[in-house]
């Protein structure tokens, strides 16, 4: 791990860097199919769009300039390529597309859906080949049962095929519950991805649908039979192991899962111990409970309503008694973090695909805000339901949980024994909007179990470091005339020879 934070600089200078390997490009007779082409450009033209940004996934830059060229031509609109987005290129980047003036946005690839708010947004998801045959198969024996509840989500790069596989599996399985793709937001737009529309097949099989529980989650949505919950229902997912593999398995944890993969054609039971990744997710807010200094890391710029929830968490810390401070750094690694050792604990606020941060190798745990939450919100408890959209946190929303009314007869201290540390340590819950007890300030309440005398934790942490930065010692030092200084590098100057 110490590599990871300071280096002497010799690996940069003597790797050998290799090429990634990145899909073909598409020929040219299937590339107004695979792009969808022809409905770009109507959503071009009926938005009346001028300067368009085509955001691309690395895998399918190849094709870019080839489809940029297609859609100038037909629409005489000018073309923007969007190869570096600013955080996940599952995310809609609006930020970069806002640098060269873009009126609207057609993204490529994989997506999660995330809804926006500033500009137009038409996804576009491609097409990866699907043994529908063998997926069908795959479904019949792990399914005996045709009676069985079962609840079918993909990857979007599968969803051209949900028409078609619905319709084989219609005949045998009156259970099946299909679930469409819905991207939120009255902006967005998505194109029809097969020959059959998936909304008039999903009519067809479901004549009571005016009567189902509909759920609505990361974009998509699928309806329940009157009567019956989530835990219910199986769950057979068609895609790769993956994020959103592992944020549907979160959410949806009282339901088992199957999958299939289309690029190795095989099935399997998931067998990911969920209740250990639960386990795990808690130790992190246990961390979390001992911390005083709060990073929260700014990881979209482009999702609906991120403002909203960095105010809430400060909000949400404030009350808690500990300090905050915010970061927008861009994508997130180990060295960026490790500069701020101040900070006793970092919270994301990303969209729920990119919220899962494997933290190992960072010098301080990464939590999600629904953690946070658990922390400093008393009413929110720990119940093993998992909450990765930050949306749902929101007042308003449907997992939003009041911060408690403040007692006049309690001091607003608890304190309690940590579970890491062994240690006391206190929590101060306060609701009110005074800022007269709060870190930071002048005055610090005294707790008669437990005194805690740190006005300003950053400040603090500054004050017992040995090295505070450079020193001006003015006065102390001979002024002296410049002089030619070292060339080189700091790890072999000119000077110093080979030795």
């Amino acid at each position: 791990m110490t590599t990871a934070f300071s280096s002497d600089g010799a690996q940069a200078i003597q790797r050998t860097l290799g090429t990634l390997a990145t899909v073909g490009s598409t020929g040219v007779e299937t590339l107004d199919e695979v792009y969808r082409i022809e409905e770009t450009c109507t959503f071009i033209l009926q938005n009346q769009l001028h300067k368009v940004a085509l955001q691309f996934p690395d895998d399918l830059l190849v094709d870019s300039a080839a489809v940029a060229a297609k859609l100038e031509k037909s629409t005489g609109a000018k073309m923007y390529i969007l190869g570096d987005t600013s955080y996940g290129s599952c995310c809609v980047d609006e930020v970069a597309a806002e640098h060269v003036g873009a009126e609207g946005i057609i993204h490529y690839g994989r997506a999660c859906l995330s809804p926006t708010r500033r500009l137009p947004v038409m996804y576009v998801f491609g097409r990866r080949a699907v043994d529908l045959e063998r997926c069908v198969d795959s479904f019949r024996e792990h399914y005996p049962d045709t009676q069985s509840h079962v609840i079918i989500l993909y990857d979007v790069i599968y969803s051209f095929i949900m028409g078609n596989l619905q319709h084989i599996l219609e005949s045998e399985f009156s259970n099946v519950v299909m679930s469409q793709i819905s991207a939120d937001g009255t902006q967005c737009y998505s194109p029809r991805q097969t020959d059959k529309p998936h909304e008039e097949a999903q009519a067809e099989t479901n004549p009571n649908q005016t009567d189902a529980q509909f759920v609505r989650k990361f974009g998509r949505q699928f309806a329940l039979r009157e009567g019956s919950s989530l835990e219910d229902y199986r769950i057979f997912y068609i895609g790769q192991e993956g994020v959103t593999l592992t944020n549907f398995m979160m959410t949806f944890n009282q339901c088992s899962f199957y999958t299939f993969d289309p690029e190795t054609r095989a099935g399997r039971q998931e067998s990911v111990n969920i209740n250990k990744a639960l386990m795990k997710r808690y130790y992190l807010i246990e961390r979390a409970k001992d911390s005083k200094v709060v990073g929260i890391l700014v990881g979209t710029l482009g999702v609906a309503d991120y403002l909203s929830i960095i105010d809430h968490l400060k909000d949400l810390i404030r009350k808690a008694g500990k300090k905050s401070y915010v970061f927008v750094m861009g994508k997130l690694n180990v060295p960026k973090l490790a500069n701020f050792l101040e900070i006793d604990i970092y919270v994301l606020v990303a969209c729920p695909e990119n919220s899962f941060l494997d933290c190992s190798e960072f010098y301080r745990p990464v939590v999600t805000p629904f953690e946070m939450e658990v922390v400093c919100n008393k009413n929110r408890e720990w119940t093993g339901e998992y909450v990765t959209s930050f949306r749902d946190l929101l007042p308003g929303a449907c997992s939003h949980v009041e911060f408690p009314n403040p007692d006049p007869d309690a001091d607003g201290d608890d304190t309690d024994v940590s579970l890491i540390t062994g240690a006391l340590r206190s929590s101060y819950w306060n609701s009110s909007e005074s800022q007269d007890n709060l870190p930071g300030s002048s005055l610090v309440q005294r707790n008669p179990t437990l005194t805690v005398a740190q006005t300003n934790p950053a400040a603090s942490f500054l004050a017992s470091r040995s090295w505070q930065g450079l020193e001006q010692k003015l006065g102390e030092t001979p002024v002296t005339k410049a002089v030619e200084g070292r060339r080189g590098i700091a790890i072999a100057y000119e000077e110093e020879g080979n030795s």
